[in-house]
């Protein structure tokens, strides 16, 4: 393993800042979410594999957790109210014996696609072992067990705001890097955010699009700029809606401005599908008379916006003209480039991958697809994209009718870390070719499952203060 000096320097400063936010541990692995392109250091062994930075704070977590002195109590306590974890271990070993029998299993009865021994690309090959069957099973299988050690750690209720502040100074970093990334473009200063990037993954970070720089921010690609953007968008939107904070708005404000630059076309769509539900609120509040002041803000905006675009287009005729190129280069035209039709191949040889296998899969690792979707059901098969879609459906859920138990700040927490984690999976599902849906994922779940067990617990306990009352003929409290 040969370390990364300029990785292992900004770990240490991302470990200062979840010192000073008084939340060591939580607060730095989420921060540590936006350096996507920094790794603490490379794996020959491992075919040049480079771990990002995230994974020696998860490592740090899982350590921390382990060492506690009632580390078996608390086990059987999570695993006990929380019963999706059995769901999550039992994928995990899944994964784990597929990832090593299904390769061998099926050796050459399928062809894949995987990363060149040489990693200059992805070639299609014949289904054998290769070394993203340890790497990609290993990022898999952390990220689980990062979903326990949380379940542990926010069993104490008052971690819950370490979460919040984790998660928006991921976004704040996130914003931050863009800015810097953006303005040294425009300036000529470069790539100023080169000696970060320390990960073994092909660099596209001085590209251009119809006219356009990529924001690549801490990134290795605009692409992935700008999934991570949508997903902090959803995040610091949902929270701003809930509680109002002035910071979310702001944040979400800058995001969007910084995701429509990133000239990606996967964040252009994942942003088209996530602004469905948000046209329906609006549409409803609308319908209904019961327009807020900040639904009522973002409607002015909107309005402010497109007469002012109306007033450009008519004073400048075709100014917009370098926009629409931009457009058409990254969404209209895209599925007929030849990047696109590649894409597709890779999803259509997956799922053929799936039907060879019987429905068994090829392993974790073993492939590569272009939609997470089907990369879970080429490499985890039938069963494990089962259990995938019932953890799935936890984050969906949500805190469902369990809302009204827990306090307004937790609650607003859970569902911005929710709408962060669902926003992750659209994009995810739209280019992710790996069956890992990432620690975002893996972050999320244990929230929701943690918010779940704490509203259960506070009903529990209103209902036998209830009855107590009753027996004593006091009046009965109304929740």
């Amino acid at each position: 393993m040969q370390p990364s000096l300029g990785g292992l320097i900004v770990c240490a400063g991302v470990l200062l800042a979840g010192y000073l936010a008084r939340g060591t541990l939580i607060v730095s692995l989420i921060a540590s979410l936006a350096f996507g392109a920094t790794a603490v250091a490379s794996v020959p062994a491992l075919g040049g594999s480079s771990p990002l930075i995230y994974t020696l704070f998860a490592a740090m977590l899982l350590t921390a957790v382990a060492g506690r002195r009632r580390i078996w109590r608390d086990l059987g306590t999570v695993f006990g109210s929380m019963r999706p974890l059995w769901v999550l271990g039992s994928l995990l070993v899944y994964a784990a014996v597929g990832a090593w029998l299904f390769p061998r299993l099926f050796a050459g009865l399928t062809s894949v696609f995987v990363q060149s021994k040489l990693r200059q690309g992805v070639i299609e090959t014949v289904l054998e072992p290769v070394s993203a069957n340890i790497s990609q099973t290993g990022y898999f299988l952390l990220g689980g067990f990062t979903t326990i050690a949380l379940c542990v750690l926010l069993l104490n209720e008052k971690r819950m705001v370490q979460v919040q502040r984790g998660f928006m100074l991921w976004c704040g970093l996130h914003a931050g890097m863009g800015l810097v990334d953006i303005f040294a473009k425009v300036t000529g200063a470069g790539d100023v955010l080169q000696p970060i990037r320390t990960a073994n993954y092909a660099m596209l970070t001085n590209a251009s699009e119809a006219g356009f720089f990529r924001i690549a921010g801490a990134y290795s690609e605009a692409s992935a700029f700008g999934t991570a953007s949508l997903a902090c968008l959803a995040f610091t939107y949902t929270y701003w809606r809930k509680t109002g904070a002035r910071l979310a708005r702001w944040l979400s404000v800058l995001l969007l401005v910084l995701l429509m630059l990133s000239t990606s076309s996967t964040a252009y769509a994942g942003l088209a599908i996530l602004l469905v539900p948000v046209a329906y609120a609006l549409s409803r509040s609308i319908l209904s008379g019961r327009l807020t002041t900040d639904e009522l803000l973002i409607l002015a905006a909107l309005v402010a916006m497109a007469t002012a675009a109306l007033a450009i287009e008519l004073h400048s005729r075709g100014f917009f003209d370098p926009f629409f190129r931009l457009i058409e280069a990254t969404v209209t035209n895209k599925a007929q480039s030849a990047s696109g039709q590649e894409r597709a191949y890779w999803n259509v040889k997956s799922l053929q991958a799936f039907t060879d296998t019987s429905g068994l899969g090829v392993g974790f690792g073993s492939s590569r697809a272009s939609s997470w979707a089907i990369a879970v059901l080429s490499q985890l098969g039938l069963i494990g994209a089962l259990t995938m879609a019932t953890l799935v459906a936890v984050m969906v859920r949500g805190m469902g009718t369990l809302r009204g138990w827990i306090d307004g700040e937790t609650e607003a927490v859970v569902a911005s870390v929710r709408a962060s984690t669902l926003a992750s999976i659209v994009v995810g599902s739209l280019v992710n070719g790996s069956a890992d849906p990432g620690m975002i994922f893996f972050i999320g779940l244990a929230v929701v499952m943690a918010a779940r067990m704490h509203a259960r617990r506070n009903r529990r306990a209103a209902v036998r203060s209830s009855a107590a009352a009753m027996a004593l003929g006091r009046p009965v409290p109304i929740a």
